[in-house]
C-alpha cells in the first residue's frame, strides 16, 4: 500500500504540527462491500408493468407474515426484478424506514429502480400520513442518487393500496 502524504504548504504544516502533538495514530479499516444471495424464488411475469404486478410479487414474498415488514425490490432498466431485501422488521402497527437502508441494496445489486412495499398487519391497506412521509422522503432521496421509486404499494388482507395511483409519487 502506498504511503500518502499531505502538501507542504505554509497553513497545513502548521495544522500538521498542532495536530500530531496531541494524537496518535488512527486505525482505518480497509473493506469490501458485497451483495450476498440467500435464496430465490420464481416470478412468473418476468416484469413489474404495473402496481398491480407489484402487489402480486411482494404478496408471493411475504406470505402471511404477523409483523410490519418493509420491502425493498430492486429492478433493472426494463423493469425485471433483481432482488428483493426486507429492509426493516417492524412490530405490530409500526416499522422505521430510513432512505439509507432502503438505497443500500439498490446500489449494490446495480438497480437502476426500486419499488417498495410494506404490509399493514392488521389486514386494512389505507395508507397512513407515515406512510405517505416515508414514500416522499424516498423519492427525494431517489432523484439525488439518480434511483427512481416506482410505486409504494401498502399490502393488506387480499388488497394493496398504491401511493403512486394515489398521486404520491
Amino acid at each position: 500500500m502506498k504511503q500518502y502524504s499531505m502538501k507542504s504548504t505554509k497553513q497545513l504544516g502548521l495544522l500538521e504540527k498542532v495536530e500530531m502533538k496531541n494524537q496518535s495514530a488512527k486505525r482505518v479499516n480497509i473493506v469490501s462491500l458485497k451483495l450476498v444471495k440467500e435464496s430465490s424464488m420464481l416470478y412468473m411475469n418476468r416484469c413489474v408493468r404495473s402496481p398491480e404486478d407489484g402487489y402480486q410479487l411482494l404478496k408471493q414474498f411475504l406470505g402471511e407474515v404477523d409483523r410490519e415488514y418493509f420491502v425493498v425490490v430492486c429492478l433493472d432498466t426494463k423493469n425485471h426484478p433483481t432482488a428483493i431485501n426486507i429492509c426493516h422488521i417492524g412490530s405490530l402497527n409500526a416499522s422505521i424506514v430510513h432512505p439509507r437502508e432502503c438505497f443500500k441494496p439498490a446500489i449494490l445489486s446495480n438497480a437502476a429502480s426500486i419499488l417498495v412495499g410494506h404490509n399493514h398487519p392488521s389486514g386494512k391497506s389505507t395508507e397512513s400520513r407515515e406512510d405517505v412521509e416515508v414514500t416522499n422522503r424516498l423519492v427525494e432521496a431517489g432523484k439525488t442518487i439518480g434511483i427512481d421509486v416506482l410505486v409504494h404499494i401498502v399490502l393488506g388482507d387480499g388488497e394493496y393500496v398504491s401511493l403512486k395511483e394515489k398521486g404520491y409519487i
